[in-house]
């Protein structure tokens, strides 16, 4: 498996560690570019991230003025509906943050369609973001979450979007959920200078165990396994999810 494994004890423990390499991160960025530019997770295990990392908003608040937010995925619902990952991420951390507003990049809106909405967002991510030398913006931090059937963002298994090799963004009819989602793709994710991916409880820990044990040239048979990114992978785990795991922190 590519990438530094980190087991912790409890999520208090793993918490601790990803918002130290959150600000870490933050201040190689800023100092080397002037900005600090993160795509968010959606779920129940950044959710606490983002409520203790908030707490502690208001001690660097140079770094935060500095900051833009974006979103891995999206569901395409109006952003006050209980499943918007924009509402979870604004209860948790955006409104408590001191964040420029006009450095809070939504992923959706529902006053335009899906389609309108990936045109606007490509466009949003290609004027703000620094580009690579192949022209895919760049974030400086894309954290991840994995699911039980190994999809992480909105990429899920058997889906077309997974073979998008050009667009940084797409959008993807699930249905096993019968909804529409908005996705950043691999192309995007991969250009990224570090990605975090968080995995935590029981309920894992036989789909992390195939992917760790996956040989390099074993055909793929979850989504996750295509985050190569061209910069950092760090795999943030608690016992639960790893303990069918031989890597060692």
């Amino acid at each position: 498996m590519n990438g530094r494994t980190h087991i912790f004890e409890n999520i208090d423990a793993l918490y601790a560690a990803l918002e130290k390499q959150w600000q870490l991160a933050a201040h190689a960025a800023i100092a080397d570019h002037g900005a600090f530019h993160v795509a968010l997770a959606g779920g129940s295990t950044p959710r606490n991230f983002y409520k203790k990392l908030a707490q502690q908003s208001t001690v660097d608040a140079s770094c935060w003025h500095k900051t833009h937010l974006y979103f891995g995925d999206e569901r395409c619902v109006p952003q006050d509906h209980p499943d918007s990952n924009y509402r979870m991420a604004k209860e948790t951390l955006l409104s408590v943050a001191p964040l420029l507003p006009e450095h809070v990049h939504a992923m959706f809106s529902a006053d335009f369609s899906v389609e309108q909405n990936v045109a606007q967002y490509e466009r949003l991510l290609h004027d703000t973001l620094p580009l690579d030398a192949g022209g895919y913006p760049v974030f400086d931090l894309v954290l991840l979450g994995m699911g039980d059937d190994g999809h992480t963002a909105s990429l899920f298994p058997d889906t077309a979007i997974l073979h998008e090799s050009v667009k940084p963004v797409a959008a993807q009819f699930v249905q096993k959920l019968n909804a529409w989602r908005m996705s950043l793709t691999f192309p995007a994710i991969n250009a990224a200078s570090h990605v975090a991916i968080l995995v935590v409880g029981d309920a894992k820990a036989e789909v992390l165990a195939d992917i760790f044990s996956a040989e390099q040239d074993a055909v793929v048979r979850y989504p996750v396994q295509q985050v190569n990114p061209v910069g950092q992978l760090d795999w943030y785990l608690d016992t639960a999810a790893a303990h069918l795991l031989s890597v060692q922190d």
